[in-house]
C-alpha cells in the first residue's frame, strides 16, 4: 500500500463520521438528535488494524470501518454484563456521541438456528437484563431489544410467548428505571416477514406502549422505503402515535436477494447512519448489523469475513469500484483471529494539488437510489473526458427545496439550492475517460427534480 493510500485509510478512520459524512449540525426528524458512537474495538476496525497491506483495506476502510454501527451484547456474562455496558455507554458519552446497544441474550434466541444461545432461563435472562440496565448511565442512548425475539416464535407454545412477553416488558421497565432518556426499540421483524397488523399484536403483547417504538430490517436488506412504508401501517395498527421506528440499513443498499437472508451474494452497505431520516415517523436510520460479519452461512454467526465486507462495500451506495488502484486485491492470510487494537493516531494528510480543468470536456450521471416521503437517496458519477485530473471539485444545483443530510465518499457542503462537492483524496485521481462516484441522503418537499449544472473544475459537463 502506497503511503498516500494508508494515510487516507488511517485518517478515515480516526475522523469517523462526524467530519465525514454529515454535514452542517444533526437535525432530527423524529424524537432522536445527534451522531451516533462508533466503536473503536468494533471487528472490522481490529481486521483494518491486523491487515493494513491488504488491497481492499482502503475499501472497506472507507466504506464500512467510518460507519458507526451497532455494539451487539450477546455473550452469557452476568457477573460483567453491567460493566461492559458501562465503559461502553461512558466512552459514548466522553464523546457526546450516542451509543447503540443491541442486547442479545433472550432464552431459546433464534430457535436454535445459526445464533443460537441466550441466557439458560427466563429469571437468568432478567436478573442479566436489570444488571444490562444498571450500566446506562443516565445520557442518551439507543436500544434495539432482543432482536427477533418478537418476529421469530416458530418455536414456541402458546405459554413460552407469554413468559417471553413478560420478560421483554420487564427489560423495558428496569432500562427506562434507571435511564430515563434511554431509547428502547422492539423487534418488528422486516417488511416481507409477519403482516403489520401481526407485528403490532406481537408488539403490544411484549409492552411496546412504555418502550420508544419499534426497529426494523435488523440484519435484513430489506429497501428502506419498504421498511418506512411497513412502519407506518404498523404505527397505524398500534394507534400510537407517540411511538416511532428505528431502521438498519447497514446492508440494505442494493435491496434483499428474494427471500435469502444467510449471507447473500450482491448485497451492498446502505445510508450513513443518521438521526436525519426526513420522515417523522423514523427516529433514525442505524447500522444494527456489522457489514462483514456473517450470518452463519459464510462462516459461524457473528464472524468477521474480510470478503463479505469487501463485497458489500463495492456493491454499496455510492461508488462500484474500489478506491484502490490494484485490479486484484491481495488477501491477507486470515481468517486468523484479529488483536482488539484500533489505530490510535493518525499521520496528517498532505495537502491536495489543485484542481485542474478538464478541458477535454466532462459528463455527470445523476441517479436517485431510492426515494421515500420526504426523503431519498442519489449517486452522482463522473466520467473525466479530457486529461487526466488528480483533484476534483464538483459543482451542481437543485431545482427545489432538497437539502443533503449526508454523504460518503466526497466532502459535501451546501448554500441554499447550491452544492459543493469535493474528493476524498483517495478517489481524487480520475484518468482520461475515468470515472469517480459519491453519493448523499437528503430530503425534499414537493418535487424531487433532478440535480443540474454540473461543473467540474470549473468545466460545464454534460
Amino acid at each position: 500500500m502506497s503511503k498516500r493510500l494508508l494515510v487516507a485509510v488511517m485518517t478515515i478512520l480516526a475522523t469517523g463520521l462526524a467530519g465525514w459524512l454529515l454535514i452542517g449540525s444533526p437535525a432530527s426528524a423524529g424524537t432522536l438528535s445527534g451522531s451516533f458512537y462508533a466503536d473503536p474495538n468494533s471487528k472490522v476496525k481490529q481486521w483494518l488494524a491486523a491487515n493494513p497491506g491488504d488491497s481492499r483495506a482502503p475499501t472497506i476502510a472507507a466504506r464500512i470501518g467510518s460507519q458507526p454501527q451497532g455494539r451487539w451484547f450477546a455473550s452469557y456474562n452476568p457477573n460483567t454484563i453491567q460493566s461492559e455496558v458501562t465503559a461502553y455507554v461512558n466512552a459514548a458519552n466522553a464523546a457526546n456521541l450516542i451509543p447503540v446497544l443491541i442486547p442479545y441474550m433472550v432464552p431459546n434466541r433464534d430457535c436454535g438456528g445459526a445464533s443460537a444461545g441466550g441466557a439458560p432461563t427466563y429469571p437468568a435472562y432478567n436478573t442479566w437484563a436489570q444488571s444490562f440496565a444498571n450500566g446506562l448511565g443516565n445520557r442518551t442512548a439507543v436500544v434495539l431489544l432482543e432482536p427477533d425475539s418478537l418476529a421469530l416464535q416458530t418455536c414456541l407454545s402458546a405459554a413460552e410467548k407469554s413468559t417471553r412477553n413478560a420478560s421483554i416488558s420487564s427489560a423495558v421497565r428496569a432500562m427506562r428505571t434507571v435511564n430515563p432518556n434511554v431509547k428502547v426499540y422492539l423487534d418488528a421483524g422486516h417488511s416481507a416477514w409477519n403482516s403489520a397488523s401481526e407485528t403490532a399484536s406481537r408488539l403490544s403483547a411484549a409492552g411496546v406502549a412504555s418502550s420508544a417504538g419499534f426497529y426494523s430490517n435488523m440484519s435484513n436488506f430489506r429497501l428502506t422505503s419498504e421498511e418506512i412504508n411497513f412502519g407506518r401501517n404498523v404505527l397505524n395498527a398500534l394507534g400510537n402515535s407517540s411511538l416511532h421506528q428505528v431502521i438498519d440499513v447497514s446492508r440494505n443498499g442494493r435491496g434483499p436477494l428474494g427471500s435469502e437472508w444467510c449471507d447473500p451474494a450482491g448485497r451492498g452497505t446502505g445510508v450513513a447512519a443518521t438521526t436525519n431520516t426526513g420522515e417523522a415517523t423514523v427516529d433514525a436510520f442505524v447500522w444494527g448489523k456489522p457489514p462483514g460479519e456473517a450470518d452463519g452461512c459464510a462462516a459461524a454467526a457473528g464472524t468477521f469475513v474480510p470478503e463479505l465486507a469487501y463485497q458489500l462495500a463495492l456493491n454499496g451506495i455510492g461508488p462500484t469500484s474500489s478506491p484502490s488502484p490494484t485490479s486484484s486485491p491481495t488477501r491477507s492470510p486470515s481468517p486468523s483471529p484479529s488483536p482488539s487494537i484500533s489505530p490510535s493516531t493518525s499521520p496528517s494528510a498532505s495537502p491536495s494539488p489543485s484542481p485542474s480543468v478538464p478541458t477535454g470536456g466532462c459528463s455527470v450521471a445523476y441517479r436517485v437510489d431510492s426515494q421515500w416521503q420526504n426523503g431519498f437517496t442519489a449517486t452522482v458519477t463522473i466520467t473525466n473526458r479530457g486529461p487526466a485530473i488528480t483533484t476534483w471539485t464538483l459543482l451542481f444545483g437543485f431545482p427545489g427545496n432538497q437539502q443533503i443530510t449526508g454523504a460518503w465518499n466526497a466532502g459535501v457542503t451546501q448554500s441554499g439550492s447550491q452544492v459543493t462537492a469535493r474528493d476524498g483524496g483517495w478517489n481524487g485521481p480520475i484518468a482520461t475517460n475515468g470515472t469517480a462516484s459519491f453519493g448523499f441522503q437528503a430530503t425534499y418537499s414537493g418535487t424531487n427534480g433532478p440535480a443540474s449544472g454540473f461543473r467540474l473544475n470549473n468545466a460545464t459537463c454534460s
